[in-house]
């Protein structure tokens, strides 16, 4: 099995380390592509440069960093770096939670938005951070011990690649040690509500004011039946996911409205 690594934290990130050991439990080295943005990412979603060119630079055999995004990653490895397509697509492991909200933001299931989109079977994986696990001297214990076994599971479960717009998977590893995890949960994409990204306001030493873009709290309560609420609970969340955007819910109510 051929796969390809990214992530949205770097190709120097401690998570894409843990991805590539989980997948070296997963196939032979000589298999395993990683390629990676040349510096952090996060939060761009599934952000394309297709309006200005990619240096990519080689850092080792089969190990290449590209100055876009993780879906510019994607496309490069697809149509230069790779020759073939790979048959698997593992993107992370993400500093943080890519749970709930954050999972619209996220660089990293911008990844495997782009390989579902190219009918290749992809898998975000994210590791919560919380206080049992953030100052920890491996807090990706969790993603690292359980990783290997969550994505054998979703290969045999299978992504509908044939779809229009074929399955991906979120998996995220709770805020917790690896002996600690009570089990994996397949569950819904959750909310954390009242929750929102918001601008902090600073000066600099010239006089001149900018802004942080800071994030809100990870920890507060949410439905037990989501993702996020399976994290806290200790459990590794498994979300099946499509692309496909449609509120179809809202359509038949729309559509009377222009009768």
């Amino acid at each position: 099995m051929r796969i390809l690594l990214t992530n949205d934290d770097g190709i120097h990130a401690p998570g894409l380390k843990v991805l590539e050991v989980i997948a070296a439990s997963l196939t032979a080295p000589e298999n395993i592509w990683t390629i990676a943005p040349a510096f952090e990412q996060s939060g761009v979603g599934h952000c394309i440069s297709y309006t200005r060119p990619l240096m990519i630079a080689e850092h080792g055999p089969r190990r290449v960093a590209v100055e876009g995004s993780p879906a510019d990653c994607v496309i490069a490895g697809i149509g230069d770096v790779m020759k073939d397509p790979p048959d698997l697509i593992l993107s992370g492991v993400n500093r943080g939670n890519n749970s709930a909200e954050n999972t619209l933001y996220s660089g990293t299931l911008g990844a495997a938005i782009e390989g579902a989109l190219q009918g290749i079977p992809a898998i975000g994986l994210s590791q919560y951070y919380g206080p049992a696990n953030a100052r920890a001297a491996d807090p990706f214990e969790a993603s690292r011990v359980h990783g290997a076994d969550v994505v054998r599971r979703i290969v045999e479960a299978g992504f509908e690649t044939g779809a229009d717009y074929p399955l991906f998977y979120n998996v995220n590893f709770p805020p917790v040690m690896a002996a600690d995890v009570k089990g994996t949960a397949v569950v819904r994409q959750g909310v954390r509500k009242g929750v929102h990204f918001g601008a902090v306001t600073d000066t600099s030493p010239s006089g001149r004011p900018y802004l942080w873009i800071k994030g809100g709290n990870q920890h507060v309560p949410v439905a037990e039946d989501s993702d996020a609420g399976a994290n806290l609970a200790g459990m590794i969340s498994v979300t099946p996911m499509r692309a496909d955007l449609t509120a179809y819910d809202a359509l038949a109510k729309v559509s009377e409205a222009f009768d």
